[in-house]
């Protein structure tokens, strides 16, 4: 993974929202289930399992354990899901987008909404900024570029559609758009 804006790993705190939930679940407290994710992701279930067996894309709420548990991924888990999604279809190599996965984990996948991941089909660079994309297409790299802020809007919209999880009660979450006050105001009202 290259690119200027690499440097030190910016985490973000636990309470920071991170995507679409109800209104009476904190983010960090939403999973979602393989078959939402891999809904709102775009990928098969068989690819979600691949992923997570052989380590690209792990669920960070909750591992599988045995027979009759589930997987649960978070709302960045999902983004990331479906950023490996887009890159496999536009014929990055798997190895590629491992390291792409590695660095994204390696920083904490912290501001990832306002970051550009471009690739020339061997090399992924990630760009922050403008300047930086220009700059790579001034050099003659990055034919294929993710704006990542809109992987997040598409996710956040699927996910609105789809229910998750509370990871601390096991209660299903109904999903709903977060920029709906309306809506949120009625819930609570109601």
């Amino acid at each position: 993974m290259h690119g200027g804006a690499a440097g030190p790993a910016h985490r973000q705190p636990a309470s920071t929202p991170v995507g679409p939930v109800s209104d009476d679940a904190a983010p960090e407290q939403v999973g979602y289930r393989g078959p939402t994710a891999c809904a709102a992701a775009g990928i098969t279930y068989r690819q979600l399992d691949y992923w997570a067996r052989t380590g690209l894309v792990e669920p960070s709420v909750r591992a599988a354990y045995g027979s009759g548990t589930q997987r649960l991924y978070s709302f960045r888990d999902v983004v990331v899901l479906k950023i490996v999604k887009r890159f496999l279809d536009t014929g990055v190599a798997l190895q590629n987008i491992r390291t792409t996965v590695q660095h994204l984990r390696d920083r904490g996948f912290s501001d990832l909404e306002r970051m550009t991941l471009m690739s020339d089909g061997a090399t992924v660079y990630e760009c922050t900024s403008p300047d930086q994309v220009v700059s790579l297409l001034q050099g003659g790299q990055g034919v294929f570029g993710i704006a990542v802020g809109v992987v997040w809007r598409d996710v956040e919209s699927a996910l609105s559609q789809l229910h998750g999880e509370r990871v601390d009660t096991g209660e299903a979450v109904i999903g709903h758009n977060p920029a709906d006050e309306l809506a949120a105001r009625r819930n609570r009202a109601g």
